[in-house]
């Protein structure tokens, strides 16, 4: 297993842009071989209630969450232990924490189970 740290997260003004990271540390030999996914959890629920972003596969494929518009952008340098997702045009509903997950895995992964390591999530807010 790995650890994760996302970073990045903050106040944004509407309109506004960011890029959140995801660092992995420990057992990061097999980097490269990570299945990678962004998750949000909106405000007021559980922490059971996530909702996927991106995923990404160590050979960048990517797939994204049946309710992302297209502003959202995933990517990774393998040499750095980084994952980075892009988020452009910020809006209201773009407010929650932001989790990373990962696993060696090979393929996209859709069901947040199959991931066995998570990081503790940075808060993202739509300053409006």
């Amino acid at each position: 297993q790995v650890q994760l740290e996302e970073t990045g997260g903050g106040l944004v003004q509407p309109g506004g842009s960011l890029v959140l990271t995801c660092t992995a540390s420990g057992s990061t030999f097999a980097w490269g071989l990570f299945t990678v996914g962004w998750y949000r959890r909106a405000p007021g629920k559980p922490l059971t209630q996530h909702e996927l972003v991106a995923t990404i596969t160590g050979g960048g494929t990517t797939m994204y969450g049946d309710s992302i518009k297209g502003r959202f952008s995933i990517s990774r340098d393998n040499a750095k232990n980084m994952v980075y997702l892009q988020v452009n045009s910020l809006k209201p509903e773009n407010t929650a924490v932001y989790y990373c997950a990962a696993r060696n895995y090979r393929g996209c992964i859709l069901i947040s189970s199959i991931f066995n390591s998570w990081g503790q999530g940075t808060q993202v807010t739509d300053s409006s």
